[in-house]
């Protein structure tokens, strides 16, 4: 009955081997994954500049971006051929701390050379101006790679309450569900809308995102429906939840 009242899956948070360096798999074959899986679309968010990417550092910053959006690009072009939608985002990274960003694209980034080295604060009003949303990814996590936990109530638009390597049974890393239990009580804290993903790295899919009862036609329509309070659910794959945590 949950999925027949919201119909059309979405998987906010995966990477591509193109550019992030943990991940395994293209982004074709994340696309085709995810269509065998019967998702509705996908958002491809690969490590930037500053966090796990694989792209060669020297390269000048338009042939760097031109790169670093290459498993998207090619996620996208496997989308149009099977009918799946792929929207743009990317994962930005500030020693260990991440934040999803969606609603800008590659010629935006191209000619913001700044959004480089801005601060988390600099990096929300760029990101705003460009009409696009920050969120904050997996704010509770803790590993090897985050020196600490940062909070950034006032830079940031909504928080990920859900990612699915943290509860997901098929998740073999970062398997703590308690970091999840611990977004949604911060994110009613501050009023701020919750997201949910997968951050997943190989085609092996668990099975998160979020559920609509329409489908979205562009990463701007995301955007809308997170910041506008639309209706949907969030799951890791394997539970349901509504936006306040409550398991469905």
């Amino acid at each position: 009955m949950i999925r027949e009242d919201y119909p059309y899956l979405y998987e906010t948070h995966m990477h591509t081997c193109e550019s992030s360096a943990c991940a395994v798999s293209t982004g074709r074959e994340m696309a085709q994954a995810a269509k065998d899986a019967g998702y509705t679309g996908i958002i491809i968010t690969d490590h930037n500049w500053y966090g796990n990417n694989c792209i060669d550092s020297g390269l000048g910053w338009e042939s760097w971006i031109e790169q670093f959006c290459k498993g998207y690009e090619n996620a996208r072009d496997q989308g149009e051929k099977i009918g799946l939608d792929v929207f743009f985002g990317y994962e930005s990274g500030y020693r260990g701390t991440e934040f999803l960003i969606y609603g800008v694209d590659k010629p935006w980034l191209k000619a913001h050379p700044q959004i480089k080295d801005a601060s988390v604060s600099e990096q929300y009003r760029l990101i705003h101006a460009a009409g696009g949303m920050v969120i904050h990814a997996h704010p509770f996590r803790e590993a090897d790679y985050i020196p600490e936990l940062r909070l950034f109530p006032k830079d940031v638009d909504g928080v990920e309450a859900v990612n699915g390597a943290h509860s997901s049974p098929l998740s073999m890393s970062h398997r703590y569900p308690e970091f999840n239990s611990r977004a949604f009580v911060y994110a009613r804290k501050h009023g701020f809308p919750v997201t949910a993903g997968s951050d997943i790295h190989t085609k092996r899919l668990y099975g998160g995102g979020m559920a609509f009862k329409r489908r979205l036609d562009s990463i701007e329509d995301f955007c809308r429906a997170v910041l506008g309070g639309e209706d949907y659910i969030l799951t890791d794959g394997e539970v349901w939840y509504d936006k306040e945590g409550g398991i469905l």
